[in-house]
């Protein structure tokens, strides 16, 4: 079976022939001498760009649960002292230093994620300590810091720019041996649907990417960022060449709203959105099968006060093309609540320009004890107009499930999509709490990736 994976990711070596050689290489690449002919290198561009790269070790400590070694009485009929109640975990990653004058380092936020202790170790061999800025799930992007002194920080790219056949550079840390460098190309662009994180929009390489990646630098042949090496497939738990990374673009958002807030604020229009597939263009007499179809416009939200209507195709936003829904979800979601945009619209097939004000998303949650105590330690929450779901289904989302909880042991996972309870489907917080509420025993249709489940609580 086919596995996506976390990377903690890294990077193998590509050889680049004579045949291949473009300028933009040949600029980059220091001609040496081999039998009187020039063979390209990027040694003098990975001299520049690979002290901003860091090794990132991580220290968290972890419940140990022995519920034998919980009993007062177990311990004092068996002689066994009180031993500590937690473990030590301790994993690897990347980083890139962005802001040298600050210290800032972008990684991954599942790099960093309940880390009690952080340790960057620099190209020098400097280990400092690092201290959390602020880090975002949904994007899988996080700042820390360092003391500034003598660091490199590399330049971001436009990474909106990039081209499918762009020569690339992976630089990390694959598992946990140090700095690596690996080459490719850009394989594809704006990969989203892969259920590895809230916002997706990944840059795709063949530029070799394992464990211990994660948050390393995906840079251009001018030593640029343009991207933050993120994840891969890994039907064997190795590199098979399908690697992603968050453009460079997004993770410089996102960290904008980090540093300012320390948290991203998610912004919203109050659409529900859908491709516009080639099926919808025909049937809507439109010229072109690129944009973002409204499929549903809350009320009193930002976009029913901007005037947006169901039916309507986005086409661009601020000046920058829509491909599909998630982009359009994507671009959103990064904006400051109150920022003004411009969005370049199909209405009946008549070109209009619209302009509206990016409200805020505030989420509805329950604890699952305030529906049913079988569902106690889960936490649940509506769609988000932002999510993915959004226009795609109806139903309500499994937020967080606490380990050993009675929803854990129920069978409840996080991100799972509950379609109906007792049989009947609902859309909100509101319809399953009624539908809950003193129920002797649950039957809970549920969405748990691309595969439908029955579950029975007693």
């Amino acid at each position: 079976m086919v596995k996506i994976s976390r990377a903690l990711l890294s990077a193998g070596l590509l050889a680049l022939s004579l045949g291949c050689l473009t300028p933009s290489l040949a600029q980059s690449a220091l001609p040496i001498a081999v039998d009187g002919q020039a063979l390209p290198t990027l040694a003098p561009m990975l001299e520049r760009a690979t002290p901003a790269v860091v090794n990132i070790a991580t220290e968290s400590r972890m419940a140990a649960r022995n519920p034998l070694l919980d009993d007062p009485f177990f311990r004092r009929f068996f002689n066994i002292p009180d031993q500590p109640r937690e473990r030590k975990s301790q994993s690897v990653g990347s980083g890139v230093v962005v802001d040298a004058r600050r210290g800032y380092i972008l990684t991954n936020h599942h790099v960093i994620d309940g880390a009690d202790k952080i340790t960057v170790t620099l190209r020098d061999r400097r280990k400092l300590d690092a201290k959390v800025i602020g880090s975002d799930r949904e994007s899988d992007v996080a700042v820390i810091q360092i003391p500034s002194n003598n660091l490199t920080a590399l330049t971001l790219a436009d990474s909106d720019a990039l081209r499918v056949g762009d020569f690339v550079v992976a630089i990390g840390n694959p598992f946990g041996l140090g700095q690596t460098v690996t080459s490719g190309i850009i394989s594809a662009l704006g990969r989203s649907g892969l259920g590895i994180q809230g916002y997706e929009d990944f840059i795709q390489t063949d530029a070799s990417i394992n464990p211990g990646n994660s948050g390393g630098a995906l840079v251009n042949l001018r030593g640029e960022l343009v991207g933050i090496n993120t994840a891969i497939i890994a039907p064997g738990g190795g590199n098979v060449g399908i690697g992603f990374a968050i453009p460079a673009n997004m993770a410089a958002r996102t960290m904008n709203h980090i540093v300012e807030h320390g948290s991203v604020r998610r912004g919203q229009l109050g659409v529900s959105v859908q491709d516009l597939t080639p099926e919808l263009a025909r049937a809507f007499k439109l010229p072109t099968d690129q944009g973002a179809v409204i499929a549903q416009v809350s009320p009193r939200s930002a976009a029913a006060r901007a005037g947006l209507k169901e039916g309507d195709v986005v086409l661009n936003i601020n000046g920058r093309p829509v491909r599909d829904g998630g982009a359009l979800r994507n671009a959103i979601g990064l904006l400051e609540v109150g920022e003004a945009i411009r969005l370049d619209i199909l209405r009946e097939g008549v070109p209009q320009t619209i302009e509206a004000k990016v409200g805020e998303y505030v989420s509805a949650k329950i604890d699952g004890q305030a529906l049913n105590s079988r569902l106690s330690g889960a936490t649940f929450e509506d769609i988000s107009p932002n999510s993915p779901l959004a226009g795609q289904a109806k139903g309500v989302v499994v937020a967080n499930v606490e380990s050993g909880s009675a929803a854990a042991r129920a069978g409840l996972r996080k991100n799972d999509l509950i379609l109906a309870v007792n049989r009947q489907a609902i859309a909100s917080i509101a319809e399953m709490q009624q539908l809950a509420a003193d129920s002797e025993g649950l039957l809970l249709n549920l969405l748990r990736g691309r595969e439908e489940l029955l579950l029975v609580l007693r």
